[in-house]
């Protein structure tokens, strides 16, 4: 595991904008401190993403689509929408992860993963490119899961973390995103190695990735 990561992220009052906008904040604040350190042990150049919260579904790459916050790569940019279900009933860890799995996202945008996964892509056949699709994402929940092994506890995600891997493996599958177990398992080792070096999805066998 990482050194523990000290961060002042606030309670969620339900039916509170204002507070989830605090809450969001805080954990960019959080994941910047945490990447900005990574990238400068390993001698490579981080800037920040810029991160807009909305409560409507408009953002700087177009519409927000439904899981409520997308990366804007050109633009460099976490657009976060509040939602309806998260003011009623705010769940801290579901939430923190909407900014933790898009950093995910600005770290691959940084090192170079997007455009050559972009290159991939695009002559790419559909099913090849719903595989690279998996490849990304679940590299990104595994960096999700580097960040957590530093900062959960600050986070105070008021559930256990096998019940949260486990809660992810139960969720509904994503053609974009893949199978729950898989996400599950690469944030499982993000989290447990604590190092991006334990997130290769590249290479990985396409059964760990479908």
């Amino acid at each position: 595991m990482t050194m523990p990561l000290e961060c002042d992220v606030p309670a969620i009052r339900p039916g509170s904008v204002a507070s989830l906008r605090s809450f969001h904040r805080a954990m960019a604040d959080c994941a910047d401190r945490f990447w900005a350190v990574t990238f400068a042990v390993a001698g490579l150049a981080y800037t920040p993403p810029t991160v807009t919260i909305t409560t409507g579904t408009g953002s700087v790459c177009g519409k927000i689509t439904g899981n409520g916050a997308q990366y804007c790569p050109e633009q460099r940019t976490i657009a976060v929408r509040i939602m309806p279900h998260e003011l009623r009933d705010p769940f801290r860890m579901n939430i923190a992860h909407s900014i933790a799995h898009e950093w995910g996202h600005h770290v691959q945008q940084l090192t170079g993963v997007l455009g050559a996964h972009e290159a991939l892509y695009q002559p790419a056949s559909a099913s090849a490119r719903t595989l690279l699709s998996h490849r990304l994402e679940m590299q990104a929940e595994c960096y999700a899961g580097v960040f957590y092994s530093a900062a959960l506890d600050s986070i105070d995600p008021g559930i256990e973390w096998k019940t949260w891997t486990e809660a992810v493996s139960a969720a509904d599958e994503s053609e974009t995103h893949g199978k729950p177990g898989n996400l599950a398992l690469w944030q499982d080792r993000g989290f447990r190695g604590g190092a991006t070096g334990f997130c290769d999805t590249w290479t990985a066998g396409d059964s760990q990735v479908t």
